[in-house]
């Protein structure tokens, strides 16, 4: 299931204030590989992620997942997408203050309508999977930021994404924590198969990506097409 970006134009503000932020973007997004979006701020890295997680609808253009273009969908069918095809990881964890790291995985599954035994136990082996089974229990001001990155990846994955979309992962968390996330991800992309789309500045999120986009200069031979005048 490729994502595939086509003709994708994005102004935000109004009147002075207004501004382009993607300008006739085209861009591919292949299964199984981890792609980094890079760029200084204003490049159009957090509004690529939010067009293609259906969080924002663009002026003009098409946002398929598949089949499916979301920039088509109702504000319903939007909802519906993004909690059972796309998972996010944010740049703060966005993790909710009095859950436990099991609790925030639990608490997406009854937000999608699922709250049976596999689904506390496909919980509890995720958060195995990336290193935290003897944290289950803790609440977000317990962990280290690298800690609930952690839970984030794995609520993310919880629903089986086709989509896992990815804000600057390693922002909050110190060098060695930076390289350890970053090859998590990159492990989770390829076993998964899951189309992966990180915004980052983070060189060492760039070396472990399989395929890299240029917000500024558009160099992407075979990857991505198309142009940015600001946002």
């Amino acid at each position: 299931m490729s994502l595939h970006l086509h003709d994708i134009t994005v102004t935000l503000g109004r009147g002075e204030s207004r501004t382009t932020a993607l300008h006739h973007l085209t861009a591919d997004f292949r299964p199984g590989v981890l792609t980094a979006l890079v760029g200084p701020s204003g490049s159009g890295k957090s509004t690529l992620l939010a067009v293609a997680g259906a969080l924002l609808r663009p002026d003009t253009g098409q946002a398929l997942l598949g089949e499916t273009d979301l920039a088509a969908l109702t504000d319903r069918d939007c909802a519906r997408a993004r909690r059972e095809r796309i998972g996010y990881m944010f740049q703060s964890g966005n993790l909710l203050t009095g859950l436990t790291a099991e609790e925030q995985l639990l608490a997406a599954a009854s937000l999608a309508g699922r709250k049976s035994r596999a689904v506390r136990d496909r919980a509890r082996e995720l958060l195995t999977e990336v290193g935290l089974e003897h944290r289950l229990r803790h609440r977000p001001d317990q962990l280290s930021g690298g800690e609930r990155q952690r839970v984030a990846l794995a609520r993310a994955l919880l629903m089986e994404p086709e989509l896992l979309l990815v804000d600057e992962p390693t922002a909050a968390v110190d060098r060695n924590r930076a390289a350890d996330l970053t090859a998590l991800i990159a492990r989770t992309t390829h076993r998964y198969g899951c189309v992966t789309v990180v915004a980052t500045h983070d060189p060492v999120v760039t070396g472990a990506a399989d395929a890299t986009v240029d917000m500024l200069h558009h160099t992407v031979p075979g990857q991505a097409r198309g142009g940015r005048d600001g946002g």
